[in-house]
């Protein structure tokens, strides 16, 4: 299958027409190029200072969940209008009509089916200033190339999410972020090549980028989109498959066999899906010394 993914620019879009114009002119740009595309953790966010009925983080947050659902319209109608199956970042929802607000994140088929992922590790910044919750816990989804599974941000972090959805079946990982620093990012991306290390599976990055001081939400964004492999027999020496200039608007592409996955966790140099016992380590002891 051929993934594109987008370090998106944050802009500056004056309605929901604007922001479906916005994200339709991207998606054209890599439609023909790929059979999926990735997008940024709440890129979708650019449009709440539009929307806000008062200003700041609380005002933009409260626009964007009660627009929530004509959001997500827009984005499977951008799926459905493409023919491209897609992961639109992400975006913060009433879970199950109650008044809790998770961030989620659609996987839209061709066909205008959407299956949902939750975050499950909030940032400081979510928990503490937003309130936003813990969602459902790790899924996989069933596309025409395999199991793939949806690690938000900072779930990629911890390996026991995407651990579950590799157990699971998954041999792709897409990783929808949203970083305001340089830090955020390389947290991010360095446990996003942790993560393919240690599941010998491909995981896939897309971040915001650019500066936004007319938004509470994104006024500063750092990152860059990638796609990362196993770094072992069949894969670079780093495990690089592709990846995007830091800061930059830019599409990246590769092609990704779930082949090359089962072979080089069945014929690599070592063998780090099998040899994760799925048993919890004991609890460490301090040694003594004679």
């Amino acid at each position: 299958m051929r993934l594109g993914a987008l370090a998106w620019e944050v802009g500056r879009p004056l309605s929901l027409a604007d922001f479906a114009a916005r994200l339709d002119a991207r998606i054209a740009e890599a439609a023909l190029r790929a059979d999926l595309l990735l997008l940024p953790e709440y890129a979708c966010m650019e449009l709440a200072p539009a929307l806000a009925r008062e200003a700041g983080c609380a005002g933009e947050l409260a626009a964007m969940v009660e627009a929530g659902e004509a959001v997500l319209a827009v984005m499977r109608a951008a799926a459905q209008r493409h023919g491209i199956w897609l992961q639109p970042g992400s975006l913060p929802m009433r879970a199950g009509g109650g008044r809790e607000v998770v961030n989620r994140a659609p996987l839209i088929r061709p066909d205008g089916a959407m299956a949902f992922q939750d975050k499950w590790h909030m940032t400081r910044f979510e928990a503490e200033q937003w309130g936003v919750s813990r969602g459902e816990a790790p899924a996989v989804f069933e596309t025409p190339w395999g199991l793939m599974g949806i690690s938000i941000c900072y779930d990629a972090e911890f390996p026991d999410h995407v651990r579950a959805q590799v157990a699971a079946g998954a041999w792709l990982i897409l990783v929808p972020s949203c970083t305001d620093t340089a830090h955020g990012f390389f947290r991010v991306a360095i446990s996003a090549r942790a993560r393919a290390v240690e599941n010998q599976c491909f995981v896939a990055m897309a971040g915001t980028t650019g500066a936004a001081p007319w938004s509470a939400t994104l006024d500063e964004n750092c990152g860059a989109a990638a796609v990362y492999g196993p770094a072992d027999r069949g894969f670079a020496a780093d495990g690089v498959v592709v990846q995007g200039e830091m800061d930059a608007r830019a599409w990246v592409f590769a092609s990704l066999d779930e082949g090359a996955i089962h072979a080089v966790r069945a014929e690599g140099q070592v063998r780090n899906h099998r040899d994760w016992s799925g048993a919890a380590m004991p609890r460490a002891v301090a040694a003594g010394f004679a």
